[in-house]
């Protein structure tokens, strides 16, 4: 299983939803999951907001593609390098500048599935060695398997909350 010194703190609600050892299969499980769940968030809900400063579920779900690219880039160099330390993002200026609302749902739906296929590619063409390699994200230690568990954890995370606050 997954060590807790292979991500930072804030990560751990994230990693902690994740019940498997087998990170690949929970990813294709994830795909099938999210990609239901935002097919069927009705028209007028897919531009709502709850309150003022609050993203709609289309910027969560931008959200959710955008830190995944941003995750698996990290797996990728950890993977790949030596002595990896990137630095963070914004994600309130990547939503900002993601003109998520003005788009329709199945092109993010189709961006989801290909951003997902390419992780699902990557994380099941590593060697197990490689995945418990570390690297520094964010001035937090991230082992590459820790950035699939993270990103998987992190889509479950937002689509709790899009149940609970939106549909």
């Amino acid at each position: 299983m997954i060590k807790d010194t292979e991500y930072g703190a804030y990560y751990s609600p994230y990693v902690s939803a994740v019940k498997t050892n087998d990170i690949g299969a929970e990813l294709t499980k994830g795909l099938k999951e999210v990609s239901s769940f935002f097919e069927n968030i009705p028209q007028e809900k897919q531009t709502y907001s709850y309150a003022a400063g609050k993203w709609t579920p289309k910027e969560v779900f931008v959200h959710l593609i955008d830190c995944e690219r941003v995750f698996m880039y990290r797996a990728m160099q950890i993977v790949r390098s030596k002595n990896v330390d990137l630095e963070g993002f914004d994600q309130d200026e990547f939503v900002a500048n993601s003109n998520a609302n003005a788009r329709t749902m199945d092109s993010l739906l189709n961006e989801y599935t290909a951003v997902r296929s390419a992780s699902i590619q990557f994380i099941e063409n590593c060697e197990a060695n490689t995945l418990t390699k570390m690297g520094k994200a964010s001035n937090s230690p991230l082992s590459a398997r820790a950035a699939a568990y993270i990103t998987r954890g992190h889509e479950m995370h937002h689509i709790k909350v899009l149940k609970e606050k939106y549909l």
